[in-house]
């Protein structure tokens, strides 16, 4: 299959400098039979190892490729916006660099494409050696999200898709600071479809998605798509006013039977439940006013430190 389009691969990197090299190794053979026009745009996110070394060493062997080093490290999402940006093809495919986004699935998304989609989204299947704790906390955390959020957010999704030119300048009109790609690529609408893929076993190195990161990420998806934690921390508070009403008829009614008994435990509950009820509510009031003084700043989503020639 040969298409006429100007492809674009777009490959965020952060400490993947013993994978860069396999990874061009196994995606050019791909590209060289289905395009004759193609440009890589290798985005090094800050890395702190040999990465953006390597990859100049490719760009100096092939003009059709492409390097960006960011002056630090932005984080995935923003990698993926930068790489974007620098993008030129009719059509965009952002993958990552860690060797389990298997560049064979290319072609099956471009065959896609050509039933008319703007946006050929991916969906991981889960392999054996897929830790079991990565499994719930995944389906449990997309469970979670599409029940606050009114956007359907496909679980098991990846950031590995195809978009068309269209969809891509769609997408950076977007100009958001935190960002949770997979749910703004739903938000856009355009006509959608997926393809299912299993993932290759990574390479070398060890994934950069720490528990602290995933729960950030889980934090900007819940707080970019759903207003409904206000809400729930809205109605919990007056859940809790009318416990505590009722029961303040109740020790006045015990009271003036001469009842009452006096006891530390029933204080300590209802200031615990009160003062969880407060602290959460603040908590999520917070999240939402942090992302309101990340964009009032309005400072660049990146720097670029160095690029290829």
């Amino acid at each position: 299959m040969l298409i006429e389009k100007y492809l674009s691969i777009v490959i965020p990197s952060y400490n993947e400098e013993k994978n860069i090299m396999q990874l061009y190794n196994e995606l050019l053979p791909v590209l060289e039979n289905i395009c004759s026009h193609y440009e890589i745009v290798f985005v090094d996110d800050g890395s702190k190892d040999s990465t953006f070394s390597v990859i100049k060493e490719i760009a100096e062997k092939n003009k059709n490729v492409i390097g960006l080093s960011l002056s630090r490290n932005f984080g995935h999402q923003i990698a993926i916006m930068a790489g974007l940006q620098h993008s030129k093809g009719d059509l965009v495919v952002m993958m990552d660099a860690d060797m389990q986004h298997p560049p064979e699935i290319i072609p099956q998304l471009i065959f896609e494409y050509g039933k008319g989609f703007d946006i050929v989204n991916t969906k991981r299947l889960d392999s054996d050696d897929t830790g079991f704790f990565k499994k719930v906390s995944s389906r449990c955390f997309y469970r979670f999200i599409n029940f606050l959020s009114d956007v359907k957010i496909e679980p098991a999704a990846a950031d590995f898709r195809l978009m068309t030119r269209k969809a891509v300048n769609a997408f950076l009109q977007l100009e958001e600071k935190d960002r949770f790609t997979r749910g703004l690529i739903s938000w856009m609408g355009f006509k959608q479809s997926i393809v299912e893929y299993n993932a290759s076993s990574r390479f070398a190195g060890k994934s950069k998605y720490t528990i602290k990161k995933m729960f950030r990420f889980g934090m900007d998806g819940i707080t970019s798509f759903s207003s409904k934690p206000l809400r729930i921390s809205f109605y919990a508070g007056i859940v809790v006013f009318l416990i505590g009403f009722i029961y303040a008829v109740y020790a006045i009614i015990s009271h003036i039977c001469g009842n009452t008994v006096p006891g530390w435990t029933s204080i300590l509950v209802t200031v615990l439940i009160i003062g969880g009820i407060q602290l959460l509510s603040i908590g999520i009031i917070g999240e939402y006013i942090a992302r309101i003084f990340n964009e009032a700043k309005e400072r660049p989503l990146y720097f670029i430190k160095d690029k290829t020639k």
